[in-house]
């Protein structure tokens, strides 16, 4: 199943955000570029690297006006208990949500049955609450925060210069395709 130019399914979950419980639902991600972080459980061992990696992040991505939002199928009460647990998680500054009962991660393809976890997938959405990129990991395989924010870099320069494209390893400012018969065998 391609999830590419769907529309985020509506959702309503509870969040651990900056010391309080919060709900969050699909019409929050309204109006903003939103990244869906899902990881498998909280106090493993692979998702503390990527949830920390993207924290060191975060600023970067509020620059460009990208919201993170983490998600496990853990409640919002283990995250809170994480994050006093641990140093690495407490730094976190975006919301992390819940997905108890896997709703969100079964509708985007990515629920593992047998063990109630959701694989490692990302989800970037537009304003307009459309996915225009995503990616899926094996539980063992850790993400990079930075590609992220390049991914989500590209996807807002596509989004604003429609007649452009992005190719490997682009970065803002760095030159662009445009697409034609001109270029075709020439690259």
């Amino acid at each position: 199943m391609n999830l590419i130019g769907q529309q985020l399914p509506e959702f309503k979950v509870q969040a651990y955000h900056q010391g309080d419980f919060k709900e969050v639902t699909r019409s929050d991600l309204d109006g903003k570029w939103s990244i869906l972080f899902f990881y498998p459980a909280d106090f493993t061992f692979v998702c503390p690297t990527e949830l920390a990696d993207l924290a060191d992040n975060y600023a970067e991505f509020q620059k460009i006006g990208a919201e993170i939002y983490s998600v496990s199928t853990d409640s919002q009460y283990v995250h809170k208990a994480w994050a006093d647990a641990s140093e690495t998680i407490k730094k976190i500054q975006y919301p992390m949500l819940e997905d108890r009962a896997g709703v969100l991660s079964k509708s985007l393809g990515i629920f593992v049955e047998e063990s109630g976890v959701a694989l490692r997938g990302t989800f970037i959405v537009n304003p307009e609450g459309k996915i225009v990129a995503y990616e899926i990991h094996d539980l063992g395989i850790g993400r990079n925060a930075e590609e992220l924010l390049r991914k989500v870099q590209a996807a807002q320069f596509v989004a604003e210069h429609g007649d452009q494209v992005c190719p490997a390893k682009w970065k803002p400012g760095a030159e662009t395709l445009s697409p034609s018969l001109n270029l075709v065998g020439k690259i």
